[in-house]
């Protein structure tokens, strides 16, 4: 709550009490001019107020009890405007505690994401990486048939065309090599 804030619902509520102690005042001023009044009465058993001042009297409490009713009133008012703001201030702590308690869930989201992304991104690489070592022994095989063939291809094509290279006799150590010293 901000401090304007709550300086508006202290001012109604300083207001109530001041309003009850000036109600209170007025009321032990009402207690005590009736009991002035009843001594004068008793003490003066044929005292017979005159009729101005009792009309006197008679306007002070009407007035009094205007101004009690007025205060009476604003009284009332007051308890009814502090009673809406306890009711708002209510509703906003509880609508703080919510929005506390998503951002809480919110952040913890948000922590797991990474966790969760790796393990979404791990899961789809799986089945590449398996392709691709699939696709890298097929190659490996492939490669080996190839090279196979190629040679069954260079046996095979050199016999048919009897390019043979000539064949020396493997005997001991009198091989005669042919030479150039005559030439």
């Amino acid at each position: 709550m901000t401090e304007s804030s709550s300086i508006h619902v202290l001012e109604p509520r300083a207001e109530v009490a001041r309003l009850r102690e000036e109600l209170q005042m007025r009321d032990n001023l009402v207690q005590q001019l009736s009991q002035e009044l009843f001594r004068l009465v008793k003490g003066n058993a044929n005292f017979m107020p005159s009729p101005e001042v009792s009309e006197r009297h008679l306007a002070e409490v009407r007035a009094l009890r205007e101004q009690l009713k007025g205060v009476e009133q604003q009284v009332t008012f007051y308890q009814g405007q502090i009673s809406d703001r306890d009711a708002e201030i209510y509703q906003l702590r509880q609508s703080v505690q919510e929005l506390t308690d998503r951002s809480r869930m919110l952040e913890q989201v948000v922590q797991e994401l990474p966790k969760i992304y790796r393990q979404k991104f791990a899961e789809r690489l799986a089945p590449i990486k398996e392709k691709v070592a699939l696709i890298q022994r097929e190659n490996r095989q492939l490669h080996a048939e190839l090279q196979s063939v190629s040679y069954r291809l260079a046996v095979r094509t050199r016999r048919q065309t009897h390019l043979d290279l000539p064949s020396f006799p493997r005997t001991g150590s009198d091989v005669t090599l042919p030479g150039f010293g005559n030439v």
